[in-house]
């Protein structure tokens, strides 16, 4: 079928390309990125179109069986900002302070993959770095971690336990997989199940919603309404992801169109 001349000369013309993915996608639904945030944000300091990025912790597979590795690169912005300012009116309801940023892709081996994931859990900093950290020989001599959430890895061990002693992933491969569990925790929607096994990093099977952070909600995660969009809020606040704050991606069901250009 040929396309009239004016029709052709627009459509080649055009910047911009609308496509969907003309091959099966690398990340299927269900997939999990376990990522580290590089720099703060701040909503005090950040605007709209800044530059977000993030780096995965763990390797991760795809579709094809080949491995997204540690240290893939996560890319994203900031599509709202706005910095806390206290009313001092009398009886005044204090104007609640957001941040809204979205993931747009992860680039890896030359790879470029657009994202269409929510944001399972993410936890600051301290609450991070204590999944890290074993408690005091004396307690427990193996080393046990807590993993973000609840479960118990020991490193001289390949089962990862639940707090009730059921066996809910593995160490393999240099990481932590798991199955994921339902669960609700304080995300705006529930986080869901999975047969797969995914990669967790320093999250729980059942992790899901905010950890460690204080006088900030999670209003949206991306999994209900905007894709990819993780909101923040807070009416004591302005909220801050921290440098080196964890977060715990699942890819959505639906895959988003791929822009080029």
């Amino acid at each position: 079928m040929k396309l009239p001349v004016f029709a052709a000369i627009a459509l080649f013309s055009s910047p911009f390309v609308i496509a969907q993915t003309s091959s099966p996608a690398l990340l299927t639904p269900g997939t999990t990125l376990p990522i580290r945030f590089d720099h703060s944000i701040d909503a005090n300091h950040v605007h709209t179109g800044d530059a977000i990025s993030a780096k995965t912790t763990q390797q991760v597979r795809l579709a094809n069986g080949q491995t997204l590795p540690a240290g893939a690169h996560v890319i994203g912005h900031v599509t709202t900002a706005s910095a806390f300012s206290f009313d001092t009116t009398p009886y005044a309801k204090q104007k609640q302070s957001t941040l809204t940023i979205h993931f747009d892709s992860i680039d890896a081996k030359n790879e470029h993959l657009p994202l269409n994931v929510y944001v399972r859990a993410m936890a600051d900093p301290i609450t991070s770095w204590d999944a890290r950290r074993p408690k005091p020989s004396d307690e427990d001599p193996l080393g046990t971690l807590t993993q973000i959430g609840g479960d118990q890895l020991t490193p001289s061990q390949k089962e990862i336990l639940s707090q009730e002693g059921d066996i809910v992933g593995y160490q393999h491969h240099g990481g932590a997989y798991a199955h994921l569990i339902s669960a609700t925790g304080n995300a705006p929607s529930s986080c869901d199940a999975t047969d797969t096994e995914q990669s967790m990093g320093l999250y729980s099977a059942s992790a899901c919603g905010l950890y460690g952070f204080t006088n900030v909600s999670l209003l949206e995660n991306g999994r209900a309404g905007n894709a990819s969009t993780l909101t923040l809020v807070s009416h004591r606040d302005s909220p801050k992801i921290w440098a080196n704050s964890t977060a715990l991606l699942e890819v959505l069901s639906q895959g988003p169109a791929v822009v080029s250009q």
